[in-house]
């Protein structure tokens, strides 16, 4: 028998073991700490930003996040909305261009119920896909492989999206 080692995935488990701090936000966190390659930040807008989701369903996952701390859909302002799918939009053709996907998927969970690991800051999730890219381990094993390096993923976002 083959032993595969994603030593990622046991942080990502021991993350419901310990209910989030009801302080703090990883979104939040992220931008305020100024190291962008630190947290996986791609890129900065006016309104909102970009960041790499840190236990990815595939390689370039990221996450567009309005700067604003909120959890209500409703509550975002049009500007918001308008700069997350611009945003949206540029990744899309940056990961067209870096990693040749064969679609995509975007969405957001919104609320806790309705599977959002942080609830209380909304983000929208932009997931590449290839033909094929499931396979019997997310099946058998409950594992994802993830086959590109996030930090060499970080870079080509960065250069996808003129920075």
């Amino acid at each position: 028998m083959q032993k595969l080692f994603s030593p990622w995935r046991s942080k990502y488990i021991e993350s419901f073991a310990t209910p989030p701090d009801p302080n703090g936000c990883v979104f939040c966190d992220a931008i305020a700490s100024n190291n962008d390659e630190e947290h996986l930040v791609v890129a900065r807008g006016k309104l909102c930003f970009v960041i790499m989701n840190l236990f990815p369903y595939n390689s370039g996952h990221v996450m567009v996040v309005p700067y604003r701390h909120t959890g209500d859909f409703l509550e975002l302002t049009d500007e918001e909305s308008l700069e997350t799918m611009q945003f949206l939009r540029k990744l899309v053709a940056a990961l067209r261009e870096s990693s040749k996907p064969d679609g995509f998927n975007i969405g957001s969970n919104i609320g806790r119920s309705a599977g959002a690991g942080i609830d209380k800051h909304i983000h929208f999730h932009l997931v590449p896909r290839w033909n094929g890219d499931t396979n019997f381990m997310p099946v058998l094993a409950d594992t994802k492989m993830i086959s590109e390096d996030m930090k060499e993923m970080y870079w080509k976002l960065k250069k996808g999206l003129g920075g």
